[in-house]
This record gives C-alpha cells, structure tokens and sequence, in this order.
C-alpha cells in the first residue's frame, strides 16, 4: 500500500472528523470501514486490553495478533490464555524464525542485548519486528495502544498516521488518553491484565529488558534501563 495524495487528504480528513468521538466510536468506525482489512495488534499492556474489549464487542471476529518473542515474562502468557477464555477469542501469535534466532545467539551470545544499543535493536529486530510483514498481509490498517504521554518520542502522534515502516494507516484510538482513563476503563468492564503492573510494572516488555520503576520515574524507564539516556523503542514504532 502506498501513501497517495488520496490517501494523505482521506487520513487528515478522518482526523477533523473523528476528533470529538470517543474511543470506542473510532474503533467501530474503522473496523466498519476496513472489514477484514484491519487487525489489533497486541503486546498484552493494559492499553490493548481496552482495545481488545472494544474490538471484541463490536465484531469479535477481526483478527488480533501477538508477537512471542521468546522471552516473554511467565505472567504475560497466562494473560494470553486468561484473554482468550475472558472474551471467547484466539489470538494469533507470530513466533521469531528460529534459524536467525539461533544463529544470532551462536554467533553474539544469549543475553547479547546488554553488550550495547546495536545489539539490543539486532534482538528486537529478530525477535519481534521481522513478523509484522506477515502480521500484515492483506491489511491496510492496524490498531494499537500508542499513547501521547507514554514518551516523550510518542507526544507527535495523530489519532490516524501513515506508517511508513510498514505502508499501513495506523490508528491510536486512546491516543489523547490518560493513564488514569485507561485503569478506570479496565475496572469499569472487569478486564483482565497482567499482573506485573500491580508491582511496578507501567510497560511490560521481554523479561530481561524490564524492571519494575520508582515513584516518580517515566513510565517507560523500567524498559532498557541499562541504555543511556533516550528513546526507548523496540522499532515497533519508530517514526
């Protein structure tokens, strides 16, 4: 899919118009305008899970999608299953190939992400980034849970965006959201999520590149935390 002119006023034209709705509005708007053209991409944080719910009770059959990096915390695949039995889905996860991950520990070591930034992105690129072209077949937008004031790097982000990494429209509909909103909205409709985030947990990524924060760090800092000062992006979302 390529960004035309078209295409350019149509996403600017949904963003006038779509600025009032709710989130809920938006996500019934798109998964009605694209169909089967649209998937929920999920990392299992309490953001997806309010998009899963609101996914699942407006068409429980679009696809939502994982990626099983292989070095996921124990708690974040049995929020995997507690999802599945809660709304009465499936969802889909992509694994890493196992030949390019087998070869990058032989040849850089097993925990090779604390040697340096370049490393870590190599891991991330591998284990997690490599599967969205085949996330992505067939589609021409994705929803995901982006929002303004979870970095710094995140603030310039519409509620509809071009991605050009992946040539797909992306949607943020909790984009303007406060953290605050979305924990209302999870004890609202009794939504499960991972149990991490009782203990310090704000983001949830593989288990050896997360830590529990402080009161008062940046929600993000418990991911790299090792890495200097900067932004803190598998790739997933890189603009």
């Amino acid at each position: 899919m390529e960004l035309t002119a078209e295409l350019k006023d149509r996403i600017k034209q949904w963003n006038e118009e779509l600025k009032e709705t709710d989130a809920l509005g938006v996500v019934g708007f798109f998964l009605n305008h694209f169909g089967e053209r649209v998937v929920l991409s999920t990392s299992l944080g309490v953001e997806d899970q309010v998009l899963t719910e609101m996914v699942v009770r407006q068409d429980r059959g679009t696809e939502i999608f994982t990626l099983d990096t292989g070095r996921l915390f124990p708690e974040t695949y049995d929020l995997i299953a507690r999802t599945n039995k809660h709304f009465g889905i499936r969802i889909k996860t992509y694994f890493p190939d196992y030949r390019k991950v087998e070869e990058m520990v032989a040849r850089h070591g097993i925990n090779l992400f604390y040697e340096s930034v370049e490393n870590r992105k190599m891991c991330c690129g591998i284990r997690k980034v490599a599967q969205l072209p085949r996330a992505f077949e067939g589609k021409e937008a994705w929803i995901c849970g982006l929002r303004k004031d979870q970095s710094v790097n995140r603030f310039f982000n519409r509620l509809v965006e071009w991605d050009p990494n992946n040539g797909l429209i992306r949607i943020n509909p909790l984009i303007s959201w406060s953290e605050k909103q979305v924990w209302d909205y999870v004890k609202k409709h009794h939504i499960p999520y991972n149990m991490l985030h009782d203990s310090g947990f704000p983001s949830i990524g593989c288990e050896p590149c997360t830590r529990a924060v402080e009161t008062g760090e940046d929600p993000r800092a418990g991911r790299w935390w090792w890495e200097n000062e900067g932004p803190k992006e598998c790739g997933l979302h890189k603009r």
